[in-house]
């Protein structure tokens, strides 16, 4: 549950728009409940003052063959869509060390009108599968009239899905550990949930020992360069929603002169330490779940309160029920036997606060774990969420959002006494969630690998202009990291959505839409200050 990750497609929600906020990860299982970002072990909460540099113009001769290398396109076995497979260096510091293979798709421009080039899309994560994004959603789902001027393209970021996927757990570990209590109550329960991360680390460094050291943001976004390069173009044009915003500013910082058009929905904000961004994460989800609450009570089938119940009754109920989960889980029905216990109940429930569309399913599941003693409803939204099949076997999604997110950044919490000294802070930010998420900020404390990345801003001088795009009541990347990154990267519109959910491109504002194609198709990026509802 460290509170870093984004979000995925979900096959079994019905929310279109929760399916697409959540093609790249959300919360990591019972380690990571929320999002990545780029960050510090700082546990002060203080900004970076440093920004990151921009890599030199020239392309260095070790790179040369990687930059020139040409992608043989083949068929995908998904109707209109290609794929190749690309070569990034292992280490950029020594490319002759070895390849790391990345997986590429896309659908040309389907005209008519001149093509604009590629438009390289990510849907976040760290973890998700911008490939399974592309060919899912962005390359059938994106307007008609920018996927008839653009090429789509998308590359599974090195680690994750097709590109040489980090692997740490079998289906039946991931099952446990998915079940571990997330809010010890004593010594033993936290010793269990000390060993569940260790054991979940020692895993990801027996199955992907040299590859845990080499999946950075910042080896992902140079592998985005040599993409640009191989596919013709002389700028890269991206839309990156949630960690994607991370990885393209990552990319307008070291390579500001070839930043075409890109847009970065649902910003990180790149300058803030471990603690902080968990912080302000778990805060983004007690102002969605309070979002729910008030929508929830003044309808007949809530069951967490009538008519006069406020939202913070709602949140008490809510707790009461995960207390009693805690104590007695109940069953769900599953074919592996797994019950509905605190913790998958609570990544069930935080799964729906990334989309308002979710709340009616989540009103139903709650209603049936609450009152009929039936937890599959819930049970079923958090697999969605872990990316657990019906044959219990998970993607590589959690693995990789953990190795990205405790290689960009060190730990928030070194021990568990140090969570414990931090809860009144969480539970202030989030009375719903704010333990839970506490202790999973814990998770990096014991990765294997030392981390490389630190807190800094990214200016991007010299680059085109960037739209980033915030959400006022997003729960996974609060409204003020996209003013804060808006207001580091030099040539930067910030276009702010008034609503719920994660993200805001394709979730039905015409005003967000309307800005963003036009960006797109003509270059010009919205006006200062404008904002949408």
């Amino acid at each position: 549950m460290d509170t870093r990750r984004t979000s995925g497609p979900s096959r079994l929600l019905r929310s279109r728009s929760l399916r697409l906020a959540r093609t790249g990860g959300a919360f990591l299982a019972a380690a990571a409940l929320l999002l990545s970002a780029c960050s510090s072990g700082s546990s002060t909460g203080t900004t970076a003052e440093a920004a990151l540099a921009a890599l030199p113009r020239s392309t260095p001769s070790t790179l040369a063959p990687y930059y020139g290398q040409k992608l043989t396109w083949r068929s995908c076995g998904v109707p209109g869509f290609e794929c190749a497979t690309m070569k990034a260096p292992l280490d950029y510091a020594k490319p002759a060390s070895g390849d790391v293979s990345l997986a590429v798709a896309r659908k040309k421009a389907t005209g008519p009108g001149e093509r604009l080039g590629s438009l390289l899309v990510n849907p976040g994560g760290p973890g998700g599968s911008a490939v399974g994004y592309l060919q899912q959603y962005a390359g059938i789902g994106y307007p008609a009239q920018v996927r008839a001027r653009y090429d789509m393209v998308a590359v599974d970021p090195r680690g994750v899905a097709r590109s040489e996927p980090v692997e740490c757990l079998t289906g039946r570990q991931m099952d446990t550990f998915t079940q571990t209590d997330m809010t010890p109550d004593d010594q033993r329960e936290t010793n269990q949930l000390v060993d569940a991360y260790q054991h979940f680390a020692q895993g990801c460094g027996r199955r992907s020992p040299e590859l845990l050291r080499h999946v950075s943001t910042v080896e992902a976004a140079r592998d985005m360069d040599i993409l640009r390069a191989a596919l013709g173009d002389q700028k890269l044009t991206y839309v990156g929603a949630s960690y994607g915003t991370f990885l393209g500013a990552t990319y307008a910082g070291l390579f500001p002169d070839r930043v075409g058009r890109m847009v970065l929905d649902g910003a990180m904000d790149p300058s803030l330490s471990a603690r902080k961004l968990n912080e302000d994460q778990t805060a983004g989800f007690e102002t969605a779940f309070q979002s729910f609450a008030k929508d929830c009570v003044r309808r007949t089938d809530c069951p967490l309160g009538g008519a006069h119940t406020t939202p913070e009754q709602a949140g008490d109920n809510l707790k009461a029920f995960f207390r009693q989960l805690d104590a007695h889980p109940i069953a769900t029905g599953d074919a592996d036997g797994r019950k509905l216990g605190e913790s998958l109940a609570t990544t069930g429930v935080i799964a729906a606060m990334y989309d308002e569309g979710a709340w009616e399913q989540l009103r139903e599941a709650l209603t049936s774990a609450m009152k009929d003693k039936d937890g599959a409803g819930l049970l079923a939204l958090s697999d969605s969420y872990y990316e657990r099949g019906p044959d219990g076997k998970y993607t590589n999604l959690m693995f990789a959002n953990a190795a990205v997110n405790c290689l960009d950044l060190p730990a928030a919490f070194s021990t568990p006494d140090q969570v414990e000294k931090a809860l009144p802070s969480f539970g202030k930010a989030s009375p719903v969630f704010g333990d839970g998420l506490a202790w999973a900020s814990l998770n990096c404390a014991y990765w294997p690998v030392k981390p490389t990345g630190v807190p800094h801003r990214i200016e991007a001088k010299g680059a085109a202009p960037i739209v980033v795009v915030g959400t006022t009541r997003d729960p996974a990347t609060p409204y003020r990291w996209a003013q804060s990154l808006a207001s580091q990267l030099s040539s930067a519109r910030l276009l702010t959505y008034d609503g719920d959910g994660h993200t805001a491109y394709g979730r039905g504002s015409a005003c967000i839409d309307s800005a963003i194609d036009a960006y797109l198709l003509r270059g010009t990026p919205p006006a200062e200050g404008k904002r949408c509802s």
